[in-house]
């Protein structure tokens, strides 16, 4: 009987302080990414606007090539921009977070004035000495065609101008037979964008070949002429390919009409990516790059900031699945080195994860799930209530339905 009845008072107890057991709002999962993404991107973003970038930025890699260096620096940048651009793009308003947005704004603006200045300590690396540079060339453009208004706009005349040379040094520099051909056509996507000049065999080599030839079905491309079983179809893939073809659309032309095609297909590819986080938050370590953390949902997190979930995914469901990834990546020991900087590692410090070409720099892609957060605060993917995603529902014996193929995609 005892027992019992200290049972009925803890269960009580329980309900009185249910405040405490309650699942976050909305507003508290904003406020969490804001906190996170800002954390990740500061060390990045504060150093490259004061010219100490390529002094303080630490180097971990598994890689001794003599250029690999070089080029980290650019990769943090790129990286970086991409992801917080839609954020930067909302502009700065008299709230406390629109003021915080004010602070990124001016710190990216004068950073990119310091990336391009030949004279500057930390004048970034674009040319053919090394492939990279033109992967993340592209990753900035993504980033810049992401916030055009606040981002590109605030850049000075003489910057934009520096900027589009470094831009074209990038033509130099051959891209693989792979995912590498969308580099060159996002690169001039955004030269269209910005001065109305494009390279049309750089622009529409890549998207022939993944429009063409390399679909390989269910919202899959191969990533070359094979299908390789990584996260890339979502760190770059769909992402790029749908910004490519949505510049084309914008400026009319040919082939921009695969865009309502590719959105499908991208759709399916983001309810694949919801369908991988488990009951725990967690989702499978398979294929390459996978120390990009949780930038393996920027597939899914560029989905819903083009305000285009697929059914029957809920805005909310969205949210509180990418939030309890997040959390649970950043929560591991040793994701942080003791500045700041972003460790190479999956959960937490593990340098054996990566690849050689992978390096500090190549880690801040993992900004690319935060692209939500370019959604205003007042958006349904803000205000929806807390709600379980599908593996969680589904392993608690909920019936969530079949999971069907993209058959005529």
């Amino acid at each position: 009987m005892r027992t019992r009845n200290c049972l009925l008072i803890a269960f009580c107890f329980m309900i009185l302080c249910g405040k405490l057991y309650a699942q976050p709002t909305g507003s508290e999962d904003r406020m969490y990414w804001v906190q996170t993404l800002t954390k990740i991107a500061d060390p990045v973003l504060v150093n490259l606007s004061q010219g100490t970038l390529k002094k303080n930025m630490p180097f971990e890699s598994l890689s001794d090539e003599p250029l690999r260096r070089s080029v980290s620096y650019l990769e943090a940048v790129g990286r970086t921009v991409c992801g917080i651009a839609p954020w930067l793009e909302l502009g700065p308003d008299d709230t406390q977070e629109g003021k915080l947005r004010e602070r990124y704004i001016q710190l990216v603006v004068k950073g990119l004035k310091q990336a391009v200045d030949p004279q500057s300590a930390d004048y970034l690396m674009f040319d053919n000495r090394h492939s990279q540079p033109l992967v993340d060339a592209a990753f900035l453009v993504q980033g810049l065609l992401r916030a055009p208004g606040q981002l590109w706009g605030n850049l000075d005349a003489d910057t934009q101008k520096k900027l589009v040379y470094e831009l074209k040094r990038t033509r130099g520099i051959k891209p693989n037979e792979s995912n590498w051909l969308l580099f060159a056509s996002m690169v001039e996507a955004a030269l269209l964008e910005f001065t109305g000049e494009y390279d049309t065999q750089r622009l529409y080599y890549g998207v022939n070949r993944f429009i063409d030839e390399w679909y390989k079905g269910d919202a899959w491309y191969g990533d070359g002429a094979e299908l390789h079983l990584d996260y890339y179809n979502s760190l770059v893939i769909h992402p790029m390919l749908t910004d490519v073809l949505s510049v084309m659309k914008k400026h009319g032309l040919e082939r921009a009409e695969f865009l309502e095609r590719q959105l499908v297909r991208q759709q399916r590819m983001a309810a694949q990516l919801e369908r991988m986080i488990s009951p725990e938050a967690t989702y499978p370590v398979v294929g390459r790059s996978i120390v990009y953390r949780f930038g393996a949902f920027h597939a899914l997190s560029h989905i819903a900031l083009l305000d285009k979930l697929p059914q029957p995914l809920s805005k909310g469901q969205i949210r509180s699945a990418l939030t309890a990834v997040m959390q649970r990546q950043i929560s591991m020991p040793g994701t942080f080195d003791e500045n700041g900087w972003l460790k190479i590692g999956f959960a937490g410090s593990q340098i054996n994860m990566s690849e050689p070409y992978i390096n500090t720099g190549s880690l801040y892609l993992c900004t690319a799930a935060f692209l939500p957060l370019g959604l205003p605060a007042n958006h349904p993917f803000w205000t929806e209530p807390y709600s379980e995603w599908t593996n969680l529902k589904a392993w608690k014996g909920v019936d969530v339905g079949a999971d069907k193929a993209l058959r005529k995609g």
